[in-house]
């Protein structure tokens, strides 16, 4: 089943009134933390095994995935233009690949893209449509909010990545995908951390990852994805 857990972000309000405790740091300042390794896919992997067929829990998470993807790069598209800040804009091309890749998946499974014909911010599933708007909402007041989004979208991203992978752990080749986009998920969590450590902000209160583990990745060194 699709993942209903952002809805633990309560007091979010599209108002602006009421943002999630998260977002409770205030200041600006320079952006200027790099995502410095997109990963690397092998396309090798992308091929399925000739008579396998997904189970609809794998299909599902595969949907999912691919529209997940798209919300990460369709929200940083946005806040970029809401605030310029460069950590945004190096993010968003590793962002296209993720989604392509998982996009690759889905055609090489004969399934169809929920995200084919959709324009940017635009999402077939409706939980995803809602937390799109949600975050660009919660990115609008400053750019330490923005930053705070760009922290909350790939916690996000690595806790239902890992979990759509435990569906999957017989599909080597969504497996190799998923542990390159986990990789990759890792690494913008570190660069938006410093982005917002370097503007004066804190991120104090994980959403989704345990503090235990929010500080291990986020005290870490970038990885080498696809290595």
């Amino acid at each position: 089943m699709q993942r209903k857990r952002f809805l633990r972000l309560a007091g979010i309000t599209l108002g602006g009134i009421a943002l999630a405790p998260v977002l409770t740091a205030c200041g600006g300042g320079d952006e200027a933390a790099i995502d410095a390794s997109v990963p690397v896919l092998d396309r090798t992997a992308l091929e399925p095994l000739q008579g396998e067929e997904l189970s609809a829990e794998e299909i599902a998470g595969l949907l999912f995935m691919r529209e997940e993807e798209k919300l990460a790069h369709d929200v940083y598209v946005a806040l970029y233009g809401l605030w310029g800040a460069q950590v945004f804009s190096n993010i968003v091309p590793s962002e296209a690949q993720h989604t392509e890749a998982v996009r690759q998946l889905i055609l090489a499974h004969g399934l169809a893209d929920p995200a084919a014909t959709t324009p940017p911010g635009v999402f077939v599933n409706a939980e995803l449509q809602r937390l799109y708007d949600q975050l660009v909402a919660m990115g609008q007041p400053s750019l330490i909010d923005a930053l705070k989004v760009g922290c909350l979208v790939e916690e996000k991203d690595i806790v239902d990545i890992e979990e759509k992978k435990r569906e999957v752990l017989d599909e080597p080749d969504i497996v190799a995908v998923y542990d390159n986009l986990l990789c990759g998920s890792r690494n913008h969590l570190r660069a938006f951390n410093r982005a917002l450590e370097t503007a004066g902000g804190v991120y104090d209160q994980p959403q989704f990852l345990s503090l235990d583990e929010w500080t291990a990745i986020a005290g870490s060194a970038p990885e080498l994805c696809g290595a």
